[in-house]
């Protein structure tokens, strides 16, 4: 993430010592708004994040196995 502009707050340090967006204990992104289910920093969204088209296959993939890891 090292040019993109999120939130400190929402970012965690990974295991290899690199900043990664912070995922909350069910495992979805914690910029994630779960009452609209919409990204809380559009704007300011990391490069990762709009490689994914919104309603596209790759982000209904991840969408559905995040789902059926928390109701695991």
């Amino acid at each position: 993430m090292g040019e993109d502009d999120v939130p400190l707050e929402l970012t965690e340090v990974d295991r290899w010592g690199g900043q990664v967006m912070a995922r909350l204990d069910d495992g979805w992104c914690a910029a994630l708004n779960r009452a609209t289910m919409l990204c809380g920093i559009y704007e300011r969204r990391p490069a990762i994040c709009r490689d994914y088209q919104v309603g596209g296959s790759d982000c209904i993939a991840e969408r559905l196995k995040l789902a059926a890891v928390s109701h695991d």
